[in-house]
């Protein structure tokens, strides 16, 4: 015989499994009978499903093959006077399954008291197999299935309360709407047990010319292909006419293949939450959906308005940073390159998160100073006489007062960097005369960074530098004009220098 078998069942028309039930019995006939007169029930649009052991044994491979075993009906006497009795205590203490609902049977009540196995085991119910008619039959199998039902209900919830618990701190740690959204989406989608759904998350805000942006804020499943984190035209056609209905009605939507959600959260703003489903949410989920969805649509709100703070301010430095290099006659792909190379040295350098995110835009500050110098000094085609070299050196120093008046980060990096990187390691720059490890990290990279790349471009005033020359140039001021480690971590990576320049060559490249 077999360890244990499954029965045929009725075919369900729902598309949930059917609930298990385990008969563990040694006599066929039991197994016969249970199953004839349980054949057609339900639960919940949920059929059955049996699964047959006939021995102490089998019952627990079979307890352990499938812990989701909803009601489990026990022979307390079977290979041994009491295999009934140590296979409940093998499934609650070895197995550690508290979650399955047993119901002890016994042709033989006198041989296993009632009380003495009630109080001794953890059991849900003792039956003697003549008392157990068909409609009392029914009857304890409602009652414990739906049991079985609450107990995960709560155990999904204590589950989806502790993924929150542990991922809240990505949460609170979130330096960007994106990454907020997606550990919004994560804990969404753990709480409301739809993780074989897809759900969306997006903002929908009109400004003061009327224009509307769309911004994703979080996806899962097969559109997270299809859709990029933060502002983005690459929504799906279909999902952003489903959205723009929405919004036309401001109110939810709900089909058997898609939930959308409508939260307004001012007068021209509004938080769409799209879910796929693979079945219509319960009334629970959808509650529970609305409820989460509502609460953190103000913190949405707040965080859109900090980012696109962020976002102009950063946006405000390009153009600041451009229109320096402008006056200075060259090309904006300079600062461009510089940040990306500089970010990713910083990198390399394995420098902390919150550094590289800084001088990702700080290296656009470097030359800030260039504003105060004349046109005539900054447009000189041919080498500049001492004096005007002087004048030219200021712009280091004029940087720095510039920024440094700042408390933000940004420019407190920024202010660094500009007064800084013409400083040398062997201590003969300026303005300062700084040398070694005297001269800040955020400094260094930008010496580095801003030298390669004005030896690779063309001038006015000098034809580019070949990739070959530059690297010869880098070995001997190793040490000299240039930070020894920094400058063996440009040379071992000059491919992807080159790499980045290519993606922000000059106009004339």
């Amino acid at each position: 015989m077999s360890l244990f078998k499954k029965s045929k069942t009725e075919q369900s028309t729902s598309r949930q499994a059917p609930w298990k039930i385990a008969i563990i019995d040694d006599e066929e006939g039991v197994h016969e009978v249970t199953q004839l007169t349980l054949r057609k029930f339900r639960f919940e649009n949920r059929g059955v499903e049996f699964l047959s052991a006939y021995s102490g044994e089998e019952g627990l491979a079979l307890l352990k093959a499938n812990p989701d075993v909803a009601l489990a009906f026990v022979d307390v006497v079977m290979e041994t006077d009491d295999a009934g009795l140590k296979l409940v205590d093998a499934i609650r203490n070895e197995l550690k399954n508290h979650v399955t609902r047993l119901i002890l049977r016994t042709g033989q009540p006198g041989q296993a008291p009632e009380e003495d196995v009630i109080r001794r085991y953890d059991i849900n119910d003792y039956k003697a197999k003549t008392e157990l008619s068909s409609l009392k039959l029914k009857s304890c199998v409602y009652t414990a299935i739906r049991s079985y039902r609450d107990i995960q209900t709560i155990e999904q919830s204590k589950r989806g309360m502790e993924d929150v618990l542990k991922s809240s701190s990505s949460v609170l740690a979130s330096r960007s709407l994106a990454q907020f959204g997606t550990a919004v989406l994560k804990q969404t989608l753990t709480l409301l047990n739809l993780n074989n759904s897809v759900l969306y998350l997006t903002t929908q805000h009109t400004d003061l010319y009327g224009d509307t942006t769309m911004t994703v804020l979080g996806a899962s499943g097969d559109l997270i292909e299809m859709c990029e984190p933060g502002i983005s035209s690459r929504i799906p056609e279909s999902i952003e006419e489903e959205v723009k209905q929405v919004l036309a009605n401001k109110s939810h939507f709900q089909s058997d293949k898609v939930f959308i959600g409508y939260y307004p959260t001012g007068k021209d703003s509004h938080n769409i939450l799209y879910v796929k489903l693979d079945q219509p949410l319960d009334d629970m989920q959808r509650k529970t959906l609305e409820m989460f969805a509502s609460n953190v649509a103000v913190i949405f709100q707040n965080l859109t308005q900090k980012e696109d703070i962020q976002r102009t301010q950063k946006e405000l430095i390009m153009v600041l940073s451009d229109a320096i290099e402008m006056r200075s006659k060259e090309t904006g792909g300079h600062v461009r390159r510089v940040i990306l190379m500089t970010e990713f040295l910083a990198e390399k350098l394995n420098m902390s998160q919150e550094f590289i995110e800084t001088i990702r835009y700080s290296a656009a500050l470097h030359d800030v100073g260039k504003i105060s110098i004349p046109e005539t000094i900054l447009h000189k085609p041919g080498k500049l006489d001492p004096d005007e070299w002087e004048i030219m050196k200021t712009h280091a120093q004029k940087g720095y007062e510039l920024l440094a008046g700042s408390d933000r980060i940004v420019a407190k990096m920024g202010a660094i960097i500009a007064k800084t990187h013409h400083e040398r390691w062997d201590g003969h720059g300026y303005p300062e005369g700084l040398a070694g490890n005297d001269i800040p990290v955020e400094g260094r990279i930008m010496a580095i960074v801003d030298v390669v790349d004005a030896l690779l471009s063309k001038r006015c005033y000098k034809p580019a530098w070949s990739p070959e020359e530059v690297k010869v140039y880098l070995h001997e001021n190793a040490g000299k004009q240039f930070d020894p480690l920094i400058t063996h971590i440009m040379i071992e990576h000059f491919d992807r220098i080159l790499e980045i320049r290519a993606t922000e060559p000059d106009e004339d490249e």
